[in-house]
């Protein structure tokens, strides 16, 4: 696959994981500055890693939501949570997961996911 060709799969999967309000957000928003971030995530994580054939969207998603609690990342977390029940992800699917992070990662940190999980899957749409 050529650069071009990653770019186009990429938008398309991350319009559908993330869906196209939030993907439009991030090109209106996009500077000089921020392009080439773009087109790197849109290249990269989207085009090359969440189309391999290895595993599903919903345990990428998974994953991802692992990671991003583990780590604190709290915005990213929220809209990974919101993009793994787009990807067909159930409530119970994110509470288990995030019990495997109290245990590999601590406690502090599952407890601000669940709390980031439980407003983020109130007010999903």
């Amino acid at each position: 696959m050529n650069d071009e060709d990653r770019t186009a799969t990429g938008m398309r999967t991350r319009r559908e994981v993330l869906g196209d309000e939030h993907v439009d957000r991030a090109a209106a928003s996009t500077t000089d500055f921020t392009a080439p971030f773009q087109d790197f995530i849109t290249r990269y994580a989207w085009g090359e890693i969440w189309t391999r054939p290895g595993l599903s969207r919903p345990e990428r998603s998974m994953i991802t939501i692992a990671m991003l609690a583990a780590l604190g990342r709290d915005e990213e977390l929220a809209l990974h949570i919101r993009a793994g029940l787009r990807n067909g992800l159930r409530p119970d699917d994110i509470r288990e997961v995030l019990l495997q992070v109290a245990v590999y990662a601590g406690v502090p940190a599952a407890n601000r996911a669940f709390a980031i999980a439980a407003a983020t899957i109130d007010n999903y749409s």
